[in-house]
């Protein structure tokens, strides 16, 4: 059930899922399928073992049903992962991440971790990544001025976890900058 917009402060994490649900990613087809149109575009045709890009949703509804197998986007590795994760703990802007990475490498390993090389590793890594990631947007928090929060490279659920409380904290900090100047005309 849907809460009314007064009383939801966010977009939840399965919402921002569905949406980061209508990317493309590779597939291998292990069936054969002709052009398919839906609503939000036309797909295929699925021909083995020849790449497709489809949307995540489809990919996943594919490989639910044992019919191809997921393409871990290029940035789902170790390597890759590992990189950034050392560059997020020694430099103090954010390193740039796909914007919908949390996201896309949860669909992808709850529903394809047999297709990524080393999903328990990558996990982790995502999980240190996050960590690292959430106390720098902290830390950014408590330099918060009441015109601006320059916080460049966050990714969409970092975004959506800051959003109440910089909402309320920009509110708060435009009446404190408000009440001295109105103090002082009189």
């Amino acid at each position: 059930m849907a809460l009314p917009i007064s009383l939801r402060s966010s977009v939840t994490p399965p919402e921002l899922e569905l949406i980061a649900s209508e990317q493309l990613i590779e597939i291998i087809p292990l069936i054969s399928m002709d052009k398919t149109a839906f609503i939000s575009g036309a797909y295929g045709p699925l021909r083995p073992p020849a790449k497709c890009r489809l949307p995540i949703w489809m990919a996943t509804n594919l490989k639910l049903k044992k019919k191809c197998h997921i393409v871990p986007p290029e940035w789902l590795n170790i390597d890759f992962l590992q990189d950034r994760l050392t560059r997020e703990t020694s430099q103090p802007e954010f390193c740039a991440m796909p914007f919908r990475f949390a996201e896309v490498a949860k669909i992808i390993l709850d529903v394809a971790s047999d297709d990524v090389e080393n999903p328990d590793k990558i996990r982790s890594l995502l999980k240190d990544l996050r960590e690292a990631r959430q106390a720098k947007s902290r830390e950014g928090i408590t330099k918060l001025d009441h015109s601006e929060l320059t916080l460049p490279n966050l990714c969409s659920m970092e975004i959506n976890e800051i959003r109440p409380f910089f909402i309320r904290s920009m509110g708060v900090l435009t009446q404190l900058v408000r009440e001295p100047s109105a103090a002082g005309d009189i």
